[in-house]
């Protein structure tokens, strides 16, 4: 029989908390972390050396490594070094971090898929080659890049759940903490379960009107 008591009066307050930090989680990490991997994805394609390689070990060491280990580090490894972040900023930064990288090597394969003549043609008009990346080829890149961008912000909505390893409660956590005081796991993790599913739902179902809006007559196939 179903304790809607429980449900009603402990279990939801608790996880509208946890969702709400969810949240505040995605909402910080998602643009900065586009903005970032932007800039990495740019300066690896269109960089120095210097810069170009400085990209390249950028996106190396954050794909390599996993992103419980970077969270690990930020939140309690930098206090060896005198630098204290609290649950909140070392999440975020964790995951802008990791996220950048991953929207970088979308970034880059979409702005090395948009001919290279596009540039030539606006700097034989006057244009600099930084005016032609920014106004040429990138709002072209970034709209090819939109399906590949979409997953990796689906991704971090559920990698979302990794800030409880370093004592940020959001909506796993707070779950986790119900569930081993009222030993209640199955109910608990299925009530997350779904929550997450519809907002990946969500997320999804707007991502994939924005890619449609956005997308090239003739050259994306309509779904």
């Amino acid at each position: 029989m179903i304790n809607w008591q429980f449900f009603l009066e402990i279990l939801f307050p608790a996880l509208q908390e946890g969702f709400l930090m969810t949240i505040k989680l995605v909402c910080w990490s998602i643009p900065i972390g586009l903005v970032v991997g932007i800039v990495i994805a740019v300066g690896r394609v269109y960089g120095n050396i210097i810069v170009s390689f400085f990209c390249k070990a950028y996106i190396v060491f954050f794909r390599g490594t996993p992103l419980l280990i970077q969270l690990f580090i930020l939140y309690y490894g930098l206090p060896s070094l005198g630098i204290y972040l609290s649950p909140f900023v070392a999440s975020v930064i964790g995951f802008i971090l990791c996220s950048s990288a991953y929207h970088a090597e979308y970034i880059r394969g979409a702005i090395q898929s948009v001919k290279s003549g596009q540039i030539l043609a606006a700097q034989a008009l006057g244009m600099s080659k930084i005016s032609a990346v920014l106004n040429i080829v990138l709002p072209q890149a970034l709209r090819r890049a939109i399906p590949g961008c979409s997953n990796e912000i689906i991704y971090l909505i559920k990698y979302s759940s990794l800030a409880f390893m370093v004592t940020c409660i959001e909506l796993t956590g707070a779950g986790k903490i119900v569930a081993s005081r009222y030993f209640a796991y199955t109910e608990v993790f299925l009530v997350i379960g779904v929550i997450y599913l519809a907002l990946v739902s969500l997320v999804s179902k707007l991502l994939n009107i924005l890619e449609d809006r956005l997308a090239f007559p003739g050259w994306e196939n309509k779904k």
